[in-house]
C-alpha cells in the first residue's frame, strides 16, 4: 500500500510541476518589466500555460500563475497577493465582500468529465447523474451494479469494487461536479450540497486536478472528476453523461458549446449557470462551466490587467479548442469588454 501511495505522490507531484512549468516558461524576450502575478484554478492552468508565451511575445509581460486551486485563488486575490485569481466557482456573497471590490469575468469555457480506471473497458461507458449521485453517496459499490449495467447493455462489467475519487483541496472543479450532482439528486442537495469542498460520504481523495488524476490512474475500479484537458493529458478514460434530452454527451467542444448557449444572461456579478440543462438543449454536455477570472476594481497595474484579460477573451481563445476549451460565445465577450471597463487605476 505503501508503495502504491507513494507512487500516486510521484505521479501528482509530478502533474504539478509540469503544469506550473509550462505556465512559468514565458517568452520574456520583449520583456518590458510588467509582471503579472496570479493564483487559483486548475482548471485554466493548462490554457493559461498556453497563453502565458503568447501574451509575453504581445506586450512583453511576464505572467506568473500559480495553479493551487479555486479556493485558494479567490483567498490569494482577496488579500491582494496576486494582481489576479481564478475560479470555477462564482464567487459568493461573502467572498466578494471579503474581496473589497473585486469583480469575476467568464474568460474560459470548458467542462468536468467523469473518468474511470477499468482495466479492459472501453471508453465512453454511459453513466446519467442518479447513478453518479448513487456512487459518490456510497450505496452503488461495484462495477457490476444493476444501474450501470442497464445504462451499458452488451458490456461485460466485473464485479470490481469502486473507488471513488474526489479533491482534497478546495476547488472549482467540485463546484461544478457537485453543482450537478445537486441538480439531478434532491438528497445529495439536502445532505452533501454543492459548493468548492462538501464533506463527502465516501471515497478517497488527490490534491488538484493532477492528484486526482493521478489516484484514478493507480486504482484499478476508480471513478473521478477532473477537467477534460487533464483527463486528455492523462489518458484516461471517460464516460457519456447522460442529458436531460436522454442523450449521452461527451465532453467535447460541441457538447460544452451547447451548454453554454442555455444561459446567455449573465446575473448581475457576472455569473452564469450552465449546468444540467433543459432538455430543449440536446446536444448539450451536463457538467459544463464557464471559469472566471478575479480582478480588482481600483489596482495600480490596471493598464496591463485589462489588455491582458481582454486578449485572453479574444485572440485567446483560439488556443483553447485542442484543450477541450470552447470559444466564448459573442454575447460573453460584450459583458467581458463591458466588465474590464470597470477596472481602474
Amino acid at each position: 500500500m505503501r508503495k502504491r501511495e507513494s507512487v500516486i505522490a510521484v505521479i501528482a507531484i509530478i502533474a504539478v510541476a509540469a503544469v506550473a512549468a509550462l505556465v512559468a516558461g514565458v517568452a520574456r524576450g520583449r520583456s518590458n518589466g510588467t509582471v503579472l502575478s496570479g493564483a487559483g484554478s486548475t482548471f485554466v492552468a493548462p490554457l493559461v500555460a498556453q497563453w502565458t508565451p503568447a501574451i509575453g511575445k504581445a506586450y512583453g509581460y511576464t505572467v506568473d500563475y500559480n495553479p493551487i486551486g479555486s479556493g485558494g485563488g479567490i483567498q490569494a486575490i482577496s488579500t491582494r497577493q496576486v494582481d489576479f485569481g481564478a475560479s470555477d466557482a462564482p464567487l459568493t456573497k461573502d467572498q466578494f465582500a471579503g474581496c473589497h471590490g473585486c469583480i469575476q469575468i467568464p474568460w474560459a469555457l470548458s467542462a468536468t468529465s467523469v473518468v474511470y480506471n477499468l482495466p479492459g473497458a472501453k471508453s465512453l461507458l454511459h453513466v446519467n447523474g442518479v447513478t453518479l449521485e448513487g456512487i459518490f453517496s456510497g450505496r452503488i459499490t461495484r462495477w457490476d451494479d444493476p444501474a450501470l449495467r442497464k445504462l451499458n447493455p452488451g458490456v461485460s462489467l466485473p464485479s470490481t469494487r469502486i473507488t471513488p475519487v474526489h479533491r482534497s483541496d478546495n476547488s472549482g472543479t467540485t463546484y461544478n461536479f457537485t453543482d450537478y450532482l445537486s441538480s439531478v439528486s434532491a438528497a445529495w442537495k439536502a445532505k452533501v450540497g454543492n459548493g468548492v469542498a462538501v464533506s463527502w460520504p465516501t471515497g478517497t481523495s488527490g490534491r488538484g486536478s493532477s492528484g486526482v488524476a493521478a489516484q484514478v490512474s493507480q486504482t484499478p475500479g476508480a471513478i473521478g472528476y477532473v477537467d477534460v484537458a487533464y483527463a486528455l493529458a492523462s489518458h484516461l478514460k471517460y464516460f457519456a453523461v447522460q442529458n436531460r434530452a436522454g442523450r449521452f454527451t461527451t465532453p467535447g467542444l460541441r457538447g460544452i458549446l451547447a451548454a453554454a448557449t442555455s444561459d446567455r444572461k449573465p446575473a448581475s456579478d457576472d455569473s452564469l449557470s450552465i449546468v444540467n440543462p433543459p432538455g430543449r438543449f440536446a446536444s448539450a454536455y451536463p457538467i459544463s462551466t464557464f471559469t472566471y477570472v478575479i480582478a480588482p476594481r481600483s489596482t495600480s497595474k490596471a493598464p496591463a490587467l485589462k489588455r491582458m484579460i481582454l486578449w485572453a477573451v479574444t485572440k485567446g481563445q483560439a488556443f483553447g479548442p485542442r484543450l477541450r476549451f470552447a470559444p466564448l460565445p459573442e454575447s460573453i465577450l460584450a459583458v467581458d469588454r463591458r466588465a474590464v471597463a470597470k477596472i481602474h487605476a
